[in-house]
């Protein structure tokens, strides 16, 4: 039986810049993915540091932080059934060259360095990535919608 999840899921500075706000949201609602927490934040260097912290003293790990600094982004909890597996097949390849019609970066994106959206690849990193972004009063724990049943058994 698929286990309830929540995932982390940012619309990077790109996403935010284009105006694709709404598109990115509704893909994620449209699959059956719950919203319990979404913001809109400029990122401190702090925050990239440790959300990148497994890059660190990589090549490309302080493009990561500048570029994720440069702008706002959008950050939402998402809850639903396996929803870390769920968000990244909505998300699509990392590199959007490689990624399936139909998914965000197939649809929408064109180059790694701009794929639009960050999603958490485990369990673990979700739970950790959504204690970076959010504080627990931020999300809404008690809230079951009316549609729950029509998506899933």
């Amino acid at each position: 039986m698929a286990e309830v999840q929540r995932t982390f899921v940012a619309i990077k500075p790109d996403g935010v810049e284009r105006g694709l706000i709404g598109e990115v949201v509704n893909r994620f609602e449209r699959r059956g993915l719950k919203i319990v927490g979404m913001k809109l934040l400029k990122v401190s260097r702090e925050m990239a540091e440790t959300h990148y912290g497994e890059h660190k003293g990589k090549p490309f790990y302080e493009g990561l932080v500048s570029y994720i600094t440069s702008a706002p982004i959008v950050g939402m909890v998402l809850q639903g059934k396996d929803a870390v597996t769920l968000a990244r097949n909505v998300i699509g390849a990392t590199n959007p060259l490689n990624a399936a019609p139909g998914t965000i970066r197939g649809d929408l994106a064109i180059e790694i360095g701009r794929n639009l959206v960050h999603g958490s690849d485990s369990p673990e990193s979700a739970k950790r990535e959504i204690g970076i972004f959010f504080k627990d009063s931020e999300l809404v724990n008690d809230w079951t919608r009316t549609v729950e049943k029509w998506i899933a058994e």
